[in-house]
């Protein structure tokens, strides 16, 4: 049975989202406003409608405990509310200025996630109020996020329909064209599943698109750490340079074929999938035994690859591209950035910390030799 019980009619606009709290119903409007209800009776709290934003607000949630709600809207900033007296508690502004579209509170209430129209997706300390991590994909705004029930990933969804899997430090752990014509919404089921076999836990994930499709995923965080683990030390490989492969052939006593490694342009990325098959049709080496030499090489590369079970420190990670640095710098703020993404960060931004989301007292990028050097010597210490 289904019984409309409530009809509400107070905003002056299109309601873009409602959220529900354990006493409290939230609202947000292209009005830009947001306004509370009580659950007992519907009536609007005394300090609603709560307002801020000088554009439309496209997302509201609450946090677990339902103290705070957090609003998000065109005019590039994510508000937080104390839902009791509908006080500001903080304001934050998305580093690239871009409307924010999408806005969720982790299952412990510790961070907030905040999704931009430029693909730029924010994780703030939601205690101080601070950026903690920032990343962006490729294309499309986003405009869906979860969180696990554990806290410890998250996925966005964008208008270009890619699903993508953050862990708690803001790093890529995976990501996938889910839909044809954009990703409309995304939800974790609370209730973990169990292979039954291993022990391990799964996650259920349900997104939605404008292909008319909703998908059921099944997500292991267990599974994703390690493949992100493995992709960071995997790209060592997978960024090396036909001479490099070359090298890499002499090593392995396989000079021979450094010409037709050479002439079918054979990088890092080919190498480490290159098949029986395309060593005989593309490659044209006849000789299985060859063959069976440079494929035992190759998953020997790859294996070694796997085995690296230290994980890049964290220090040698950019916060912008999430990538290990090869030309790190400090800016104003005393964090540490490649040097192309910084100055790409100062030239097409706003003149402010990735990290801090404060102003940068100065533009001027000091080389930081301390850290280049430490990332060499891992880089040596790992690719023997």
């Amino acid at each position: 049975m289904v019984k409309l019980i409530y009809t509400l009619a107070d905003h002056g606009d299109d309601v873009n989202c409602c959220a529900f709290s354990f006493s409290l119903l939230a609202t947000c409007s292209l009005d830009k406003t947001i306004r509370l209800y009580s659950l007992s009776d519907f009536t609007e709290l005394p300090h609603s409608p709560l307002k801020f934003h000088t554009y439309a607000v496209h997302c509201c949630c609450f946090s677990p405990s339902g103290h705070i709600l957090a609003s998000c809207s065109t005019d590039g900033t994510t508000v937080l509310w104390n839902t009791e007296n509908g006080q500001t508690l903080a304001v934050m502004e998305q580093p690239s200025g871009s409307p924010v579209r999408v806005c969720q509170f982790s299952p412990d209430s510790t961070c907030l996630a905040s999704g931009a129209a430029d693909g730029t997706v924010v994780l703030w300390n939601a205690q101080s109020y601070r950026l903690y991590r920032c990343g962006s994909v490729k294309d499309g705004s986003l405009v869906a996020c979860a969180f696990s029930p554990n806290g410890s990933f998250f996925v966005t969804g964008s208008s270009c329909g890619d699903l993508t899997v953050w862990d708690d430090k803001m790093r890529c752990l995976h990501s996938e064209k889910a839909h044809d014509l954009g990703i409309t919404c995304c939800d974790f089921s609370s209730q973990p599943v169990s292979d039954g076999e291993q022990g391990l836990q799964f996650f259920r994930l349900a997104s939605c698109g404008q292909d008319c499709h909703v998908k059921v995923w099944v997500v292991s965080f267990t599974h994703i750490f390690a493949r992100s683990t493995e992709d960071h030390l995997k790209q060592f490989t997978e960024d090396w340079s036909e001479e490099d492969v070359s090298t890499w052939l002499c090593a392995q006593d396989l000079k021979d074929l450094v010409g037709i490694f050479k002439m079918n342009n054979i990088d890092g990325k080919e190498l480490l999938n290159l098949t029986k098959e395309s060593l005989a049709d593309d490659l044209k080496i006849e000789s299985l035994g060859l063959r069976s030499k440079v494929l035992r090489k190759i998953e020997e590369l790859r294996t070694r690859v796997k085995s690296l079970s230290s994980e890049i420190p964290d220090e040698f990670i950019c916060p912008i591209t999430r990538e290990l640095m090869k030309d790190p710098v400090i800016a104003s703020d005393g964090y540490s950035y490649e040097k192309e993404a910084m100055e790409n960060w100062i030239s097409t931004k706003k003149r402010t910390s990735p990290m801090t989301n404060l102003v940068l007292p100065s533009v001027v990028l000091t080389p930081n030799r301390t850290l280049k050097m430490a990332i060499n010597r891992w880089l040596e210490t790992h690719q023997k």
